[in-house]
């Protein structure tokens, strides 16, 4: 085994999208890929998703959505994250779906589909309230209209309109009905110039497990299909989700050590007693978050253990206590199913498990995955 070995269970993600198919009842599913899959492998990942019933794919970045076609994907795929430079020529060929948010990227989309005579599939992002990407809705009547235009001399088609919701990941927060709102008059624009849209969507993970009123014609969960919902289960079953991802290490020294023993860099823990260390192969350059110490748990044999000091660069210590059956070889789950989760991670080290599993993803083929 190398330092660390961060493997994904892609079975999980199949169920987890069937799962999520079920919550959006009457609204198709895209599962989002985006970043590699959330750091679970972008191609893998995607075929794990087909199989549960995923209608679409989205990827931010042009790039994965060309990559997902050269895989063999052939499905519906959407993109949408670029400025006028948007590789169209490659999209349009590739029969990927476009979002556009400004006048300047649709002038592009427009100048390759005339000169290669494609018309392009376009979904009109609008910025509801989150303030990101998206057309404000101030400016959405005159970018419409210039997609009408393109539209009426078969340069383009007008396939779809989506937002994106900045607080989902609290139900009832006030944001969420003031953006649907925003949304929903958006749609009214569009069905009073008679755009016939295919798809309308705006539920992310959170909307999809939480507001079926939120769904409109395709649900885009993210986070959720990876086991890892961002809003809390009311029956505490994780709406029946499983984690996807695993990140395992092994103690390669145990040893005694008595009350008083400083552990690690500054010292930062001192054994409370006579007591057991244990040395884990693994540390800041594999992906460990060096603020994990004193703080994030592991599992060894069963058993929680919270990391004992300072993460080093390749390597932090636990404290087994004074009478452990720990061995040398034995196996150290950071999160899986078998131990702590990505999301008991990132509550400990105080961030989102969106992070944790982005920065082990990237470790991936450099494990024994």
């Amino acid at each position: 085994m190398s330092a660390l070995e961060v493997s994904v269970d892609y079975g999980a993600i199949s169920r987890n999208v069937e799962i999520l198919r079920g919550h959006a009842t009457g609204a198709d599913v895209m599962a989002i890929v985006k970043a590699d899959a959330y750091g679970h492998g972008l191609v893998l990942s995607a075929q794990a998703a087909r199989r549960g019933g995923a209608a679409w794919l989205g990827v931010a970045q042009p790039h994965e959505a060309l990559a997902l076609r050269a895989a063999g994907d052939s499905g519906r795929i959407l993109t949408w994250l670029y400025g006028p430079e948007v590789p169209a020529r490659a999209l349009i060929a590739a029969d990927i779906d476009l979002s556009v948010s400004s006048p300047e990227v649709l002038g592009e989309i427009v100048a390759v589909s005339r000169e290669n005579e494609i018309p392009a599939r376009l979904h009109i992002c609008v910025d509801t309230g989150l303030g990101r990407e998206g057309v404000t809705p101030t400016e959405l009547p005159a970018l419409l209209d210039l997609a009408i235009a393109a539209q009426a001399e078969g340069l383009v088609r007008i396939v779809g309109m989506w937002s994106h919701l900045a607080w989902a990941d609290a139900p009832g927060h006030p944001t969420i009905d003031a953006q649907a709102d925003v949304f929903r008059e958006a749609l009214s624009l569009a069905q009073e110039r008679r755009v016939g849209l295919e798809v309308r969507h705006l539920a992310n993970s959170a909307c999809t497990l939480t507001r079926p009123d939120l769904h409109f014609d395709l649900v885009r969960p993210g986070i959720a299909i990876y086991g890892l919902p961002p809003v809390s289960d009311p029956y505490g079953e994780n709406f029946g989700l499983a984690s996807a991802m695993t990140v395992r290490s092994e103690v390669i020294l145990v040893k005694d050590v008595p009350q008083g023993h400083g552990v690690s860099y500054g010292h930062e823990y001192v054994t409370p007693y006579p007591t057991t260390l244990g040395l884990v192969s693994a540390g800041y350059a594999d992906g460990v978050f060096r603020s994990a110490g004193n703080c994030a748990e592991v599992s060894i044999r069963g058993r929680r253990y919270r990391i004992a000091g300072r993460v080093c660069m390749d390597q932090f210590v636990v404290d087994l206590g004074p009478a452990t059956e720990v061995r040398v070889g034995d196996q150290v789950t950071l999160f899986g199913p078998d131990g702590p989760s990505a999301t008991d991670w990132a509550r400990a080290i105080d961030t989102i498990d969106y992070e944790v599993v982005c920065r082990f993803g990237a470790l991936r083929d450099k494990s024994t995955a």
